[in-house]
């Protein structure tokens, strides 16, 4: 695949997009004093082909997360997905990540990208759509599905944006509950948060390992690096009402995503769970949700 980038700009914003490395954002940046400074972790590595994972941010449809060894039941039909991402046990994040988008639109501030899901091994043809756009807010990122098969279809939406992990970087939320985690990160159970993860205080991130599912969340996020003198307010939609950390050991980076429903949802759902998170779309219907990075001064 080629790192074609479309650019878009506003005021001193500036993102730019690789459709066809899975509908990702390559940066997302912001002129402060004559210096380019990321707001997101931008592509790498440098002077090389990355892969979707290098980049800054990128969708997850038609599901987030992981489904337990790409096996789930749904309306009377065993659906089988392939295992899609290395030596990971389990589907993971769904296609869009994974495929090309097309163009369907594009000015000096906005783009709109599709990808078209033909049925499959995942038995039900979709179409999803970003809205990407600068303005005076900061960057917006619009995700949307629409059923375009005869008979209804499991759904949940995610975002997945990359920060960098500077030193002093932390993390605000207002959650309530986490999901404690076995060692193929599947849910076990859900506990109230615990004091020694005070997301809702901030979380410094320089020690701090997490790959975790949230719930209780009021749909705000803080991003903060105090030495920048510089934060982000991450404002998502109603739908997106649980939150993924995932800050790995040993690396230059953390994710905070905003997700509709947790990890494992169709299969939790078809053993009878009721607040999953995941959502039945009847056919020709569409499920949108999205999110808005606002840059702040601390």
């Amino acid at each position: 695949m080629s790192l074609a980038t479309i650019e878009l700009k506003f005021g001193a914003q500036r993102a730019s997009l690789a459709p066809s490395f899975g509908g990702a954002l390559a940066t997302y940046s912001i002129m402060r004093k004559g210096v380019t400074v990321g707001l997101l972790r931008p592509t790498r590595p440098a002077g090389a082909t990355p892969t979707v994972l290098d980049f800054a941010y990128f969708p997850l449809v038609p599901y987030s997360s992981r489904i337990r060894h790409g096996r789930f039941r749904f309306e009377g039909r065993d659906i089988v997905l392939p295992l899609n991402f290395s030596d990971e046990p389990h589907s993971i994040h769904g296609h869009g990540w994974q495929k090309p988008w097309a163009v369907e639109a594009h000015s000096a501030q906005s783009a709109t990208l599709s990808y078209d899901h033909v049925a499959d091994s995942w038995p039900w043809a979709y179409r999803a759509q970003q809205i990407i756009t600068l303005d005076d807010t900061g960057l917006s990122i619009e995700l949307s599905a629409k059923n375009l098969a005869a008979s209804p279809m499991p759904i949940g939406l995610g975002l997945h944006p990359y920060f960098p992990r500077a030193r002093v970087a932390r993390v605000k939320a207002n959650v309530s509950a986490v999901w404690r985690m076995d060692d193929e990160v599947m849910p076990l159970e859900r506990v109230p948060l615990p004091a020694s993860l005070g997301l809702p205080a901030g979380v410094a991130l320089a020690g701090t390992v997490l790959d975790n599912g949230f719930e209780g969340w009021d749909g705000m996020a803080h991003i903060e690096w105090p030495a920048l003198k510089l934060g982000v307010d991450l404002i998502a939609s109603p739908l997106f009402s649980r939150l993924v950390v995932y800050a790995p050991a040993g690396q230059d980076f953390f994710c905070v995503e905003p997700v509709s429903h947790m990890t494992d949802a169709f299969n939790r759902a078809a053993d009878g769970e009721t607040d999953t998170g995941m959502r039945i779309l009847a056919p020709g219907e569409t499920l949108s949700a999205g999110m808005r990075l606002s840059p702040r001064t601390l």
